[in-house]
């Protein structure tokens, strides 16, 4: 960075010599050594997104589980983590707070907080800085410590919720040049078997939204199986045709005579193919030039049922042909039932279209939870995909926050 500015090379070397649980206390030392701070603290958000769970030094040392619980809705921090921008809170004199994103590719990881004895443009733009250093840390740092693990469960896990998390990927929203992916999933008290998965690869993004039968810790093995035998497949370079197959064939075998539906996309980042299987699953809605339409896919089998025509491959690959603009949503039959039927998405995804992906999910399940008075009675997950075309212009993803091509 240059000149007298400090090092957040130094900064990310020092955490790497911490233990896990005292990378905070890196960072903490660092700001307060260059600016004088002298509260220094990471919230992140909860397992359900309704609240923020702040950590300081102190509760770090004592492993998290003194961690403060702090409202989301209406805060600062909301502001700050819809506009992905830091935000300058003034205090008595020249003192104040700086809120800045901890954020990795468009991943809204949590919050870095400082109390600081007297504040100026730069060090916002420093303090910003140190936060989007601090997303590293957090990730490398998830792999050795419960520590964040355990300050996101506000509430009490049960077995197939930790089964169910631990399939899903470990960042919810995605941003690159040509597309911006977000996912949520909201899980009923007994939980439904839904998962999502996606992986982004040099010249394809691979996503998959699934529902395995059932309820509890049965649909959440299911789940398990089905999720295991896609990764497996694509990974090995399966195409989705054939990644379907292998997932029905592995629920056949190991899926207790279950049944789960789903939908698998391969999006070619060129712009020359989007390809679709659709095992029995709701159909996706297409937001294009301010108007909402269901995208009509033909209707394969659920994977684990056996064609009756003992077809051995029952699933058909079908293109979609996405424009630049394009906002695509992906939903199980969670968010159609019962309740949650009364919840307009249409409406919903009309009236968000200026909104990142991260939000729009947030929007829809929080509308579903409403309607259904929080008591939902099968999971509720929504996949979010804006697509900007293969060639998009002034489009960049520096922090992560939004998007910016023409036409958005």
């Amino acid at each position: 960075m240059g000149g007298e500015r400090w090092s957040l090379g130094g900064m990310l070397a020092a955490a790497e010599d911490a233990a896990p649980v005292d990378s905070l206390d890196v960072v903490a030392r660092a700001l307060r050594e260059r600016f004088g701070a002298n509260e220094v603290s990471f919230l992140f958000t909860d397992l359900v997104g309704r609240q923020l769970v702040r950590v300081s030094e102190d509760d770090a040392a004592r492993g998290g589980r003194s961690a403060e619980r702090v409202p989301l809705a209406g805060s600062d921090y909301e502001k700050v983590l819809r506009a992905q921008r830091p935000l300058r809170v003034p205090g008595e004199g020249d003192k104040g707070r700086v809120i800045a994103p901890v954020t990795n590719r468009g991943d809204p990881i949590g919050l870095l907080e400082a109390t600081l004895p007297a504040l100026d443009d730069r060090l916002v733009e420093e303090i910003a800085e140190a936060a989007h250093a601090l997303a590293y840390i957090v990730i490398t740092d998830g792999r050795f410590t419960d520590l964040y693990h355990w300050g996101r469960r506000t509430t009490p896990t049960s077995l197939a919720a930790e089964i169910q998390h631990q399939l899903l990927p470990d960042a919810a929203c995605c941003e690159a040049a040509n597309l911006t992916f977000a996912a949520t999933l909201m899980p009923a008290d007994g939980i439904g078997g839904d998962t999502y998965d996606y992986a982004l690869d040099r010249e394809t993004l691979h996503v998959s939204i699934t529902d395995a039968m059932g309820h509890d810790v049965d649909s959440a093995l299911m789940a398990t199986v089905l999720v295991a035998a896609l990764r497996n497949a694509r990974r090995a370079g399966a195409g989705i045709g054939e990644q379907a197959r292998m997932a029905h064939h592995a629920l056949l075998a190991h899926g207790r005579e279950g049944l789960a539906t789903g939908q698998l996309l391969r999006v070619s980042l060129d712009g020359s193919a989007v390809e679709v299987v659709n095992a029995g699953h709701p159909l996706p809605r297409l937001l294009r030039d301010g108007e909402v339409e269901r995208v009509q896919l033909r209707a394969d089998l659920p994977f684990g049922i056996d064609p009756p025509d003992g077809t051995d491959d029952p699933y058909r690959v079908q293109y979609l042909d996405l424009h630049p603009g394009d906002r695509l949503l992906l939903l199980t039959d969670g968010l159609e039932d019962r309740n949650a039927s009364s919840v307009d998405l249409d409406g919903l995804l009309r009236d968000t279209r200026g909104q990142h992906p991260r939000e729009v999910v947030q929007i829809i399940t929080g509308a579903v939870a409403h309607a259904c008075a929080g008591e939902l009675q099968d999971d509720a997950t929504v996949v979010c995909l804006d697509w900007f075309g293969p060639r998009p212009t002034r489009r960049h993803t520096a922090g992560g926050s939004r998007s910016t091509a023409s036409g958005t």
